[in-house]
């Protein structure tokens, strides 16, 4: 049902996805239009050839970027949109503050449903397969990251959606309560088994950088209605 392109991108068809928070026991369904999703997060080789820069903690071309922050990220996506000639997804303002332009057809990091949505591929369990078989986490990792693909994907062809590092989505987490603080999703390299589930929320400041947290990219298909 998914293709992937020559650039490691994977369409992903729209769907409807109920997520839900543990904290606050609530739970909301949104509407997912399709798009496109990386195959796998961002490597250090790529992220250097991006931004010149090797941030993370460990070393290694195909490891996982790690040691990044949300506006990291951010200005990733932009960076990688100008170098393929396509319009940056988002504008930085004064005060720290950043917008979404939803019609652009550059990079961008997932909503925190299209995540979801991607990672469960179909699938309805708390995991998309046995997680030793999917997941680098704290009973298989060794305490250490590993190269992207080293798991089994998912049934859409994405990759170590669940362990290795923690990706940074879009969303703020609750605005009310923690401000500016934004979503994680997948779980890490050095979480236990229950933290690597689809259904699992993390949440941290914007500008926060740790070695178990990374990011993967999206883009939108425009034409096919709104997020």
């Amino acid at each position: 049902m998914d293709t992937r392109t020559d650039n490691g991108m994977i369409t992903v068809s729209q769907g409807r996805v109920t997520l839900s928070d543990r904290r606050t026991q609530r739970r909301w369904t949104v509407d997912v239009a399709p798009y496109e999703l990386c195959a796998f997060p961002v490597t250090q080789a790529r992220y250097a050839q991006v931004t010149g820069e090797r941030p993370s903690t460990a070393e290694g071309d195909r490891l996982p970027v790690e040691t990044v922050s949300w506006w990291d990220a951010v200005r990733y996506c932009n960076s990688l949109s100008l170098s393929e000639g396509l319009t940056p997804a988002y504008r930085l303002l004064e005060e720290e503050r950043v917008e979404w332009d939803r019609g652009a057809d550059g990079y961008r990091l997932p909503t925190e449903a299209e995540w979801e949505h991607a990672c469960r591929a179909g699938t309805t369990g708390p995991r998309y397969g046995a997680l030793d078989e999917i997941a680098w986490h704290r009973g298989n990792s060794h305490e250490r990251i590993h190269d992207v693909g080293g798991r089994r994907p998912n049934p859409w062809g994405l990759y170590d959606m669940l362990g290795n590092v923690w990706e940074w989505c879009w969303d703020v987490y609750d605005a009310e309560v923690y401000g500016s603080y934004r979503v994680l999703r997948g779980g890490g390299w050095f979480d236990e088994h229950w933290s690597c589930r689809a259904s699992v929320r993390r949440r941290s400041h914007p500008t926060l950088r740790i070695d178990d947290t990374g990011f993967r990219v999206a883009r939108s298909l425009l034409g096919h209605g709104a997020h």
